[in-house]
């Protein structure tokens, strides 16, 4: 029995060295590897969004924060044939996206200072997100129903595991997050969270 617990306490941390080995290589030379930029001279890939010391404790769902958080007005997604109610103002992980990528704080405005070194337009969203898909808005199965072009997320597998609402939601709402991985844990184009080869992940939601 002892043998036994040996080996399973060995299998265990196997795994998390491989774990961890996998997630560290995952974002280095990713287009979140900011480690090689000359706006970031301490050369370290974390640091650039979070601090081990110091950090913004108070930025929601977001462990360790050390960038500057957008203060912009968007304007958000408009349609006559959207169905949630609650779509407004980019919140939570979805802010702290835009945090960079809405073209209003520099990239190195990180660790307490202002930068001057902003994102490239091609990776650029802006402030008018009305082009974009809806984001910060609660996707539950009361949603579901009444749209009837979405899968109910508390029982809709999401290919990774368990269900859209596990997996894909943060807080019951849809988020850069629910598609994008920033850590790029899979290693997709565009870090994406899903394949999207025929339309994969856009149908993990969708219902057509």
């Amino acid at each position: 029995m002892h043998l036994r617990r040996l080996f399973e306490a060995g299998l265990v941390a196997a795994a998390l060295l491989l774990w961890t080995a996998t997630s560290h290589a995952a974002i280095r030379g990713s287009a979140h590897d900011f480690s090689g930029q000359t706006w970031n001279p301490s050369g370290e890939i974390c640091l650039p969004c979070h601090a081990p010391h110091g950090a913004n404790t108070s930025v929601a769902d977001a462990p360790l924060w050390n960038h500057a958080v957008t203060q912009a007005t968007f304007q958000v997604y408009q349609s006559s044939t959207i169905r949630a109610t609650d779509l407004g103002q980019p919140s939570g992980r979805s802010k702290l996206c835009l945090s960079c990528h809405d073209g209003t704080v520099a990239l190195d405005s990180f660790g307490g200072r202002t930068g001057t070194r902003f994102i490239s337009s091609d990776h650029n969203i802006g402030t008018n997100l009305r082009n974009d898909h809806p984001i910060s808005f609660t996707y539950n199965d009361a949603l579901a129903t009444l749209d009837r072009g979405l899968f109910p997320p508390s029982s809709k597998a999401s290919g990774l595991g368990g269900t859209i609402q596990t997996d894909l939601l943060y807080n019951n709402k849809l988020e850069c997050s629910s598609c994008h991985d920033v850590h790029n844990a899979l290693g997709l184009p565009e870090l994406l969270k899903k394949a999207n080869a025929g339309s994969a992940l856009c149908l993990t939601c969708h219902n057509k």
